[in-house]
């Protein structure tokens, strides 16, 4: 039986503009090109001489990218060309960064693409107390509230921690900047006049709607405690990471549910003692963690996989990625995946060699360097050319230049219509 030919790439006809910046602007740039939207980094131009920096932005999978000085009269040409063949600009900037270069919405979208959906991104909020103020990931979930709720228990010698810059930066600024574009896009095509809109995401916002759950629990039996004592946060021992007898070993311990606590316990020899009974009360907690860290410490992290995998006792071993990554282990779920299964027109692929008939699952195409554990940096200029061919129809030579490590255009470009 033959393959079913998949579709194209549901943003395959999707053209965005993202203006290089850093974390959340470049990841709602990925999630639209492994979409398979087609997305032009405007980078700043590399003078002759000057030194090299390292690349920063390693979120480019799929993207070209066009040395552009913003400042030069010479150049405005061309980047108004290119917005208004774009569906999608993204503006990783403060706020006013593009105003001063006249750039901003209210000129873009009146005078030069009314279709254009113009996405902001911002740390703080635009109108908020700390507008004006530099931060990062951190400082908007300390002022979300979020930050507050993170981290061991104050009584266990611990204080708020933040989880890396995942929550801040990818998913209450970058995830949720793509979810606002998405709305957009529907919003114009709904709308039935093809005028586009501003988009304005900012972390502090984004990372408290992530939050909601957790923070309408603090009204509830459920997370009403202290931070660290609750029953999601560390303050479970049911619901705890615990360390095993061989170096670096741990298992991750979920079992919330009394027919799951029930599984845990007798892969523990622990059935019998009463536990089943005691686990509502929180005075037995710390008796019941301390058992538990004795327990786990017995066996080796494999040894403890031998005992509960298969079970329903929500028991499971804390991998690294260097294993994942090296394939160490066999049916392990380290291969990274596009973020999303669509079985009709799959997203891109990021491992390499997957074969045809596997693209629902693992994606369609070739899959990147790197398959998702190394990434990779855009040359700045890689792949530029080929894009103001592909949306303007401009060839090197007799619509523009490249000298210098800079884009320049040969003629005035003719007088193109807004879209619409």
């Amino acid at each position: 039986m033959s393959t079913p030919a998949v579709k194209p790439t549901p943003l395959s006809n999707l053209k965005v503009l993202e203006f290089a910046g850093l974390a959340p602007g470049p990841f709602a740039g990925l999630l639209l090109s492994d979409a398979g939207a087609s997305v032009l980094r405007i980078d700043r131009p590399v003078r002759p001489n000057s030194p090299v920096l390292p690349a920063t932005d390693l979120l480019t999978r799929h993207k070209s990218s066009l040395p552009l000085d913003l400042k030069s009269p010479s150049v405005r040409p061309l980047l108004l060309s290119l917005i208004r063949r774009a569906d999608v600009l993204i503006d990783p900037f403060r706020p006013g960064v593009l105003e001063k270069l006249g750039l901003g919405p209210d000129y873009i979208l009146n005078e030069v693409n009314p279709g254009l959906i113009y996405a902001r991104m911002t740390g703080f909020r635009r109108d908020g107390r700390y507008r004006d103020m530099a931060g990062h990931d951190i400082n908007y979930l300390a002022v979300s509230g979020v930050l507050s709720m993170l981290g061991p228990s104050k009584k266990r010698g611990g204080k708020p921690s933040p989880p890396i810059n995942i929550l801040g930066d990818f998913a209450g600024g970058g995830a949720v900047l793509f979810q606002g574009i998405l709305m957009a896009l529907l919003a114009r095509q709904q709308n039935g006049d093809g005028k586009g809109q501003v988009v304005e995401a900012n972390m502090v916002d984004g990372a408290n709607y992530l939050a909601t759950f957790p923070r309408f629990a603090r009204k509830t039996l459920t997370g009403s405690l202290p931070r660290g004592e609750n029953l999601l946060d560390g303050g479970c021992p049911y619901y705890d990471v615990y360390e095993t007898k061989d170096e670096g070993g741990y298992m991750a311990v979920g079992a919330l549910e009394p027919q799951f606590f029930g599984e845990l316990m007798k892969g523990l020899g622990l059935d019998g003692e009463g536990w089943e009974r005691k686990r509502y009360d929180k005075d037995t907690w710390d008796e019941l963690r301390g058992i538990l860290e004795r327990k786990f410490r017995e066996k080796t992290r494999k040894e403890w996989e031998d005992v509960f995998d298969g079970t329903d006792a929500c028991c499971t071993p804390v991998l690294g990625y260097d294993e994942l990554e090296n394939g160490d282990w066999e049916g392990r779920e380290g291969d990274q995946r596009p973020v999303v299964t669509l079985r009709e027109s799959p997203l891109l692929a990021v491992k390499r060699g997957a074969k045809k008939e596997d693209a629902v699952r693992l994606g369609q195409g070739d899959g990147v360097e790197g398959e998702g554990y190394v990434g990779q940096p855009l040359e700045i200029g890689k792949g530029g050319k080929e894009v103001l061919e592909s949306w303007l129809g401009w060839i090197e030579g007799r619509e523009f230049r490249v000298e210098g490590g800079e884009v320049a255009l040969l003629k005035k470009e003719p007088a193109a219509k807004a879209k619409l």
